[in-house]
């Protein structure tokens, strides 16, 4: 898939996203797909050595995401702050990969990756949303799904953050669920 292909896929989600927000006055602004291609959305692999570590890795394993969090949603009937935040969530969780590996070289026609030591922020799900709030309104819902996807894969120390989330916050778990259904099940 091209990254024109995947940006048409990003827009298409968006605006089923766009609806609900505008059912509430809030509209998404679609230049952000201007930011995302910038900051290497589109190209960058979903993992180092995992699941989606290819260029474009990122997105599909995000767009499989999304597509899970709504499949859970609607089997489980599940209620959000937002309507439209299975979608958003999906697709933005994991936003600080882009920014995690660099291209280390070529092997076998096949790219090779290395973490990026030189990137500003630390951290997985508080990186994806501190990079997110300066071009999203997250709801609290939004940002704690977003901060705890990788449930219990966070630091140890982080556990009780994490239980107290899902406790506040029932769709933290479903979405740590739906990134292990595409990672894991899927291999996206």
């Amino acid at each position: 898939m091209t990254t024109e292909q995947r940006k048409e896929l990003l827009v298409q989600k968006f605006k089923e996203v766009d609806d609900y927000f505008l059912d509430q006055g809030y509209s998404l602004d679609f230049s952000c797909t201007d930011w995302l291609e910038s900051i290497g959305y589109f190209e960058a692999p979903a993992a180092k050595s995992h699941h989606g570590n290819y260029p474009g890795g990122l997105f599909d394993h995000s767009l499989e995401v999304a597509n899970q969090l709504q499949e859970i949603t609607e089997k489980m009937g599940l209620t959000w702050q937002r309507k439209g935040s299975p979608i958003l969530i999906g697709m933005l969780h994991d936003i600080c990969k882009t920014d995690d590996y660099i291209v280390e070289g070529e092997e076998n026609g096949r790219v090779e990756y290395a973490y990026n030591n030189y990137g500003i922020l630390p951290g997985h799900g508080d990186k994806s949303v501190i990079m997110l709030a300066g071009h999203f309104q997250l709801t609290e819902e939004e940002a704690m799904c977003i901060r705890f996807h990788m449930g219990a894969f966070t630091d140890k120390e982080e556990w009780k953050y994490y239980s107290k989330a899902v406790h506040d916050y029932p769709n933290v778990l479903w979405t740590h669920t739906a990134d292990m259904l595409a990672s894991q099940v899927v291999g996206i």
